[in-house]
């Protein structure tokens, strides 16, 4: 970590989460001089469910962390809980009939992870200076020529700017930089609202993830969501619940109190000890519902270009591979590159999967098609891949060419399709 304020970068990268961290390596590795900024001080914690998925374990691996990764938890898919139903659900992996992802994914808390994916920036050669909050932006021409930062001083915040050639959006769902730059959220479309906790169990070197499909509320109500327990591998689960929502049809519910009932309906099961604790809550843009994602020399990437899968709320695989595209397309125009790099990378697949999820909303629908999924193992391994954002764009086999065809439909029926 750098000791001294550069006056001046090729690339500024603020937010140091996976999305951020990871364009800081890529543009390090390129030869750019690259600085990363985080308004938190390293570890800091992070709202999540800390799964990572094949898809996240790839990217992991691109960046040289496949050693590292395989050090933690690893499981083999996912087991689903629900309507009278449990069902084990193996990640595809590599063949004919699956995709070209690895076949494991894993479990890290994000303290430990986004640190380490912070020090792998570092090593690649980026410069990280946390505990500074970019609160502005000074254009010149239409181009960010500067980021104003304030931090912390003993006669109160100190305000000082860095200038940049290129600006690297990652600051998180809120985005408050994005803000400043015309980034606009779009309810309209399915959204998440989740919670997050962690509690001690006798489950925590469990080999599968799970995921309970029927969540219910404290008066057996069915709601339009799901739980999760996610072993970690040091005795402890990250235990959760998310629900989804649209401007017309908010959630309303109670986050901290339904965790706990959640813990207490899973306790014999999972053997849960203790209280949970450490809960958090977040609201979660999804499926690229925001507008204005980039400037000719600035973009978003990761949540706050709402790269988040609306079917199962993760992001992590997102924001390592955004991170990883933009410098593809770093010296180009962004504000024409990079929403169309994104859109082609997953406007398909963001627009058919919150059209799903948004039906999730409807009252009385996931009642009366939950069981009749969660009866059949063939469509429960369908919706595996598909909600798990497991269809590259080199697979050929079946499943992927469904999805693809119905990513392409659902994009026409769009009044705003994915970052537009």
């Amino acid at each position: 970590m750098t000791t001294t304020t550069p006056a001046r970068t090729d690339v500024l990268v603020v937010g140091a989460g996976p999305a951020g961290s990871a364009a800081a390596a890529w543009a390090a590795r390129s030869g750019r001089d690259v600085v990363l900024a985080d308004a938190a001080v390293f570890p800091r914690d992070k709202t999540c469910g800390d799964g990572l998925t094949p898809r996240a374990i790839s990217e992991l691996a691109r960046l040289g962390l496949d050693d590292w990764i395989r050090s933690h938890t690893v499981n083999h898919g996912l087991r689903a809980h629900g309507f009278g139903q449990t069902l084990l659900l193996p990640w595809p992996g590599p063949g004919p009939s699956g995709t070209g992802l690895p076949a494991y994914g894993s479990a890290v808390a994000r303290t430990e992870l986004d640190d380490h994916l912070r020090t792998t920036a570092i090593k690649s050669g980026a410069r990280a200076i946390d505990g500074i909050r970019a609160v502005d932006a000074r254009l010149e021409s239409g181009r960010v020529a500067a980021v104003i930062f304030e931090r912390a001083g003993d006669d109160g915040p100190e305000r000082f700017e860095i200038g940049c050639e290129r600006l690297v959006v990652a600051d998180g769902v809120r985005s408050g930089l994005g803000k400043v730059l015309g980034r606009t959220w779009h309810r309209d479309t399915v959204y998440g609202v989740a919670g997050r906790s962690y509690i001690d169990s006798g489950m925590s070197d469990d080999p599968w993830i799970s995921s309970h499909l029927e969540l219910r509320g404290e008066d057996d109500e069915i709601l339009s969501g799901y739980g999760w327990i996610f072993p970690l591998g040091d005795g402890s689960v990250n235990l959760g619940v998310g629900t989804l929502a649209t401007s017309k049809r908010p959630a309303e519910v109670a986050l901290r109190p339904l965790m706990k009932h959640y813990a207490e309906q899973r306790r014999e099961d999972f053997a849960l000890t203790g209280d949970i604790r450490m809960p958090t809550s977040a609201l979660l843009p999804m499926g690229g519902a925001v507008s204005h994602v980039a400037g000719p020399n600035w973009a978003l990437i990761g949540d706050a270009a709402a790269c988040v899968n609306p079917l199962n709320g993760e992001g992590i695989d997102y924001g390592l591979e955004t991170g990883r595209l933009l410098i593809d397309v770093l010296d180009e125009d962004l504000s024409v590159a990079w929403p169309t790099l994104l859109r082609d990378h997953y406007g398909e697949a963001f627009s058919i999967a919150r059209r799903l999820a948004g039906l999730v909303t409807v009252p009385r629908l996931l009642p009366a098609l939950g069981p009749v999924g969660m009866r059949s193992d063939w469509m429960m391994t369908l919706a595996l891949r598909w909600m798990g954002n497991l269809v590259t764009d080199e697979d050929r086999d079946r499943s992927a060419r469904i999805w693809r065809w119905a990513g392409r439909r659902s994009v026409k029926l769009d009044a705003r399709p994915p970052f537009s």
